[in-house]
């Protein structure tokens, strides 16, 4: 049976932790995945919901997400930054810690071993295309989806390089679209219900170019869908998102991140069931 309700989780480093307060807003509505698609961090997030989508995986979520300053994913002090980025000349993290921290969450778990069907997308360097991974080693795919240029090396996979999935799809409900979904959520991190502003400074200007490309594939995307498609875009209860967190390893706000989000889609959610009630009687008295 085709997917009917998907989950779409955009990427967004350490603002990620937006999504988890979605996810429990869903799932105290009893919205639960039959697909689940990600890419970067989403693909993090949506890889450990496609293990079981309960509100016991919310809690998993939000402890991960709570310990990610002590989880080593970013623990290098500055100097073994500088000396890694001097002898590697490409980045300034390795994966190691990232992969320890999935092994303990995933194992040897394969993609197409998970409850809930899975896809993640990363870029692929060599070919220049968005690579979707729907089977093989979970981790591999995880790792490859978040590969942020700069901060992490390329993730090799058998002969071929990738960089994080966002460069290509950085909320592909397109994809969701193609595998037989009707009912898509989109589980970002806020930044696209803001506004950009015109670069104000030098280093602001590749990443405004950078979010009109990220944001006008999305749109186009949206627009393009049949009309039986039903996409609903979370809110993620942020009052602004900058459109870089140049503090990607602060986890100070991750709880408080969490609980704006799922106050913000509740309330959205709770709207939305009372719009869909009266459609539906408008729609009965109609007959």
């Amino acid at each position: 049976m085709a997917a009917r309700t998907a989950f779409v989780l955009g990427g967004g480093g350490v603002l990620g932790a937006t999504q988890v307060g979605m996810v429990r807003a869903l799932l105290e509505r009893n919205i639960v995945p039959d697909l689940i698609v990600g890419t970067s961090v989403g693909a993090l997030n949506g890889a450990l919901l496609a293990t079981e989508p309960s509100l016991a995986t919310v809690s998993r979520l939000t402890d991960l997400w709570s310990s990610l300053s002590r989880s080593g994913v970013f623990a290098d002090s500055v100097l073994s930054q500088l000396a890694r980025l001097a002898a590697q000349r490409t980045h300034l993290h390795s994966t190691d810690p990232l992969r320890g921290m999935l092994a303990e969450q995933f194992g040897e778990l394969r993609i197409e071993q998970l409850p809930v069907p899975f896809q993640c997308v990363a870029a692929s360097i060599e070919r220049s295309v968005a690579q979707w991974f729907a089977d093989g080693p979970l981790i591999d795919a995880v790792v490859a989806s978040c590969a942020v240029p700069g901060l992490f090396p390329p993730a090799r996979i058998g002969d071929e390089h990738f960089y994080d999935g966002g460069l290509v799809h950085s909320i592909p409900v397109g994809r969701a679209a193609l595998l037989g979904a009707d009912q898509i959520y989109v589980l970002h991190v806020g930044r696209i219900e803001h506004r950009l502003r015109p670069p104000r400074w030098p280093w602001e200007v590749g990443l405004v170019a950078f979010e009109i490309a990220r944001r006008n594939r999305f749109v186009e995307e949206v627009g393009s869908l049949p009309e039986h498609i039903r996409v609903r875009v979370l809110p993620s209860g942020e009052p602004d998102s900058r459109t870089l967190n140049v503090r990607y390893r602060d986890a100070s706000r991750v709880r408080s991140r969490i609980e704006r989000a799922y106050e913000a889609s509740a309330r959205f959610l709770a709207d939305q069931s009372e719009v869909d009630e009266e459609q539906h009687a408008a729609r009965d008295g109609d007959r």
